[in-house]
């Protein structure tokens, strides 16, 4: 680890192909560690569409490359249609090995995929493997069902070039809830380099109340990035309309991937019923979600 943690550059890496967990859980990593270490700046690599939506403390920015998203069949495809996707993903590596060389960072954390969305930072990781930046790999607590992802990363070598490349592996999560790597085969070297650290704490803003907030009780109705959340919602409104008895306000945030098609719909069918507010995103989930009396929720992995 470096010396001096106290003034060190940090660049961090999310993917972001589908869903919001991968921004938000670096950008509560980046305010904890500017909270804690005064003259420390951290420099976010994204692929989320909306990661200028987001607020960012002092000493904190973004990189925003071509965003790729993940379909329903597990494939990739350009966001921007008239761009290829091999394109898209060479401006994406070719993006993030300048930002690394420009940026010079003590420490590289890598959201997740360890090799990036289709080996895009592998080159990165060995440039800055070469100039003794400190390499580590963040994982959540749940990756994916362990046959799944076992065959994806045999087909890449990657339990491999995780003990080649980086130094450290932290599990996003204590060691009594779950291990991300279970029922992997994982070599004494890299399992020596795992570090459970606890669930990430996101806290509350102090100041005003997000606009969207609706005065006294309210339900909150959430699926995240909205991506695959129609559904849960179409059951919610559902419940209002069979049930006249139910008269708690709800609040209903659809989630900025939700597709336009199923948007308009579900905003139509929401607008019959008086106690039921649609928005489509807030940037300050945490602050809707401790203020609601109940919270109807997808519950990812």
């Amino acid at each position: 680890m470096i010396q001096h943690v106290q003034d060190a550059r940090i660049l961090m890496y999310s993917h972001d192909t589908f869903g919001l967990g991968h921004l938000q859980r670096c950008r509560t990593i980046a305010h904890s560690l500017v909270e804690d270490f005064r003259g420390l700046q951290v420099l976010i690599i994204s692929g989320a569409p909306i990661a200028g939506a987001f607020d960012y403390r002092a000493r904190v920015d973004f990189v925003k490359i071509p965003s790729v998203i993940k379909l329903r069949n597990g494939e990739y495809t350009s966001l921007e249609k008239d761009i290829d996707l091999h394109e898209t993903l060479r401006m994406r590596q070719s993006i993030i090995r300048h930002t690394a060389e420009t940026f010079r960072p003590d420490i590289f954390i890598v959201d997740k995929e360890p090799l990036g969305l289709r080996g895009e930072i592998e080159d990165t990781l060995s440039y800055l493997k070469t100039r003794g930046t400190t390499l580590v790999l963040g994982l959540r607590e749940v990756m994916d069902a362990p046959h799944l992802l076992e065959a994806e990363w045999a087909r890449r070598d990657v339990m491999r070039k995780i003990g080649l490349f980086y130094d450290k592996v932290w599990a996003y999560g204590p060691p009594d809830f779950y291990d991300p790597l279970t029922g992997l085969d994982v070599p004494p070297a890299v399992r020596a380099k795992m570090r459970f650290v606890g669930f990430l704490q996101r806290r509350l803003q102090r100041n005003e109340l997000p606009g969207h907030r609706p005065e006294g009780e309210y339900i909150l109705v959430t699926t995240g990035g909205g991506g695959d959340g129609a559904e849960l919602i179409h059951d919610v409104i559902d419940a209002y309309q069979q049930n006249p008895q139910l008269q708690h306000r709800a609040l209903i945030v659809l989630g900025p991937y939700m597709p336009a098609r199923k948007r308009n719909k579900l905003l139509k069918k929401g607008a019959k019923i008086p106690c039921i507010k649609i928005i489509e995103f807030d940037n300050r989930m945490e602050d809707l979600i401790a203020g609601a009396k109940a919270v109807v929720a997808m519950g990812g992995y």
